[in-house]
């Protein structure tokens, strides 16, 4: 019997929504919750509230795997599920005062059209990463999906940190062109 933690992201998606046995799930949310715990504390600079984000955002992808369509990698779609709930409960939260309770009926219906959009927003920003590089595409993962700094980055592909720097950047902002300027 083949071991949970061998079995790639994507597999283990489809065990577990074959099977509906948690042991799937686990092995992903193992894989991955402390690169969900230091993005949220990235950016919320609140260890406790990195802590709730980090479970509310494996309880939403929990129940949102059957919406994976696997047009990008399943850490991408991760990424961007955690990045987009740290944001918007950041959001909420600087303008929380002004908030009425009447507004409470339709998050529902926003759920489902955020969810939407944002699967329509993975598959453009798919295609998009399609069209760099992999060199290009080597040196984002190595910076936002492994979290190494400019130093480890320039230290294993042998480069300065200013042509890290700079690569990154022009990176990032071809993607950015690419993707606005195309409509999806």
């Amino acid at each position: 019997m083949v071991t949970h933690h061998k079995l790639k992201d994507e597999e283990l998606i489809r065990m577990y929504l074959r099977t509906q046995q948690n042991g799937y799930f686990e092995t992903l949310y193992n894989r991955y919750v402390s690169k969900v715990y230091r993005r949220c504390l990235s950016l919320t600079k609140d260890s406790a509230k990195a802590e709730d984000f980090t479970h509310d955002i494996f309880i939403r992808v929990y129940g949102n795997l059957i919406n994976f369509k696997e047009h990008s990698a399943f850490s991408t779609w991760l990424y961007s599920i955690s990045y987009n709930y740290c944001m918007d409960q950041l959001r909420y939260a600087n303008r929380l005062p002004t908030v009425e309770l009447a507004q409470e009926s339709d998050n529902h219906w926003i759920d489902n059209a955020e969810s939407e959009l944002l699967e329509m927003q993975l598959q453009h920003l798919t295609q998009v990463m399609r069209t760099i590089s992999p060199d290009e595409l080597q040196m984002l993962r190595m910076k936002y999906e492994e979290g190494m700094d400019i130093k480890e980055i320039a230290q294993q592909l042998d480069l300065r940190d200013s042509a890290v720097k700079m690569r990154l950047k022009r990176t990032r902002d071809k993607i950015r062109k690419l993707f606005t300027e195309q409509e999806y």
